[in-house]
């Protein structure tokens, strides 16, 4: 038996090393998807992102960081409340859309906040320019309005992959009568101990009208989807985003977790009174698999501080984040 286990797995991965056909039909479309599952891309040293052809295509500015580039649309037109508190975009209230080169192409990888008339139109749009639905879920629940996040995946050259985010953000305008970025921006009242949270999770945040918020990255997860690195500015991260008082606050957030990380986690933020409200995927061909939850919180916040750093410490082995 052992015997004919070698001799069969032998063709199988030559095969596999040599299906010259499907790889250059990958280059030809510029979609460089089809030969990386399983692999990681060697992505050429020194590969640039065009941002000017994003730029100019899209008709949106957006934000590089170590030679990516993301869009950012804060959805102002959706006056959202959840359980009395006000959801504002740094609350994750926005769609975005990011972009990372590989050689000739570009990953394209976003979350798109949606009403439950978009939806229907959007899975249409996002299909038809060629991207990949890899989830549909939601955040919040008692939300009014009620909003679904759509994650959208492609690789192909930097002209196809603007062109069709553009066509994709221009159809959420059509249906919404304009664009959600473009309505009043919002801000909600604070008195956090900022401070004290820092030093109860043993991070950092950022304070943007109101809302304090982590961003915490996998340093120790070295993960690619079809191949390509995807880093925690590409969305691969956990966070945290606060408002309101130490007495009364809230706290929305999404878990980033392998495998063997989802059970202990989940045990955490449930027995420290933290609401999971959504457990799913951002990506269909990742590796290693991540998994991601959606949290919300109302109460004291120390107290949910002291949960959320319990739960930090079930994920990277309790390293330090």
């Amino acid at each position: 038996m052992k015997r004919f286990f070698v001799l069969l797995i032998v063709p199988v991965l030559f095969i596999a090393c040599n299906q010259s056909e499907p790889a250059d039909a990958a280059a030809n479309t510029g979609d460089a998807s089809a030969g990386a599952k399983n692999n990681v891309i060697a992505c050429p040293p020194g590969t640039k992102l065009d941002i000017g052809t994003i730029e100019r295509i899209t008709g949106r500015k957006g934000v590089e960081k170590n030679g990516e580039y993301k869009i950012t649309i804060p959805q102002n037109d959706l006056n959202m409340m959840v359980d009395g508190f006000k959801i504002i975009p740094p609350m994750g209230l926005s769609s975005w859309v990011a972009f990372t080169p590989c050689g000739d192409s570009v990953m394209a990888m976003g979350d798109l906040v949606l009403t439950e008339i978009d939806l229907k139109w959007l899975q249409q749009e996002v299909i038809n320019q060629g991207f990949t639905i890899t989830a549909i879920h939601n955040h919040f629940v008692r939300s009014r309005p009620n909003v679904i996040y759509m994650h959208i995946d492609r690789t192909a050259d930097v002209t196809t992959i603007a062109n069709s985010v553009k066509a994709i953000l221009d159809k959420i305008n059509e249906i919404r009568g304009g664009d959600p970025q473009a309505a009043r921006t919002d801000s909600v009242k604070s008195t956090l101990d900022m401070a004290a949270l820092d030093a109860i999770l043993g991070q950092k945040g950022e304070l943007n009208k109101g809302v304090y918020k982590y961003t915490i990255g996998r340093p120790d997860v070295q993960l690619v989807e079809h191949g390509i690195p995807v880093s925690s500015f590409m969305g691969f991260n956990t966070w945290a985003a606060w408002q309101g008082t130490m007495d009364r606050a809230a706290v929305a957030g999404d878990f980033a977790m392998l495998e063997d990380e989802v059970a202990p986690v989940i045990k955490q933020l449930t027995i420290h009174g933290l609401e999971v409200v959504s457990v799913h995927n951002h990506m269909v061909h990742e590796e290693p698999r991540i998994f991601f939850l959606h949290y919300w919180g109302v109460g004291n916040a120390r107290q949910m501080a002291k949960g959320l750093r319990s739960a930090l410490d079930e994920t990277g082995k309790g390293a330090n984040h």
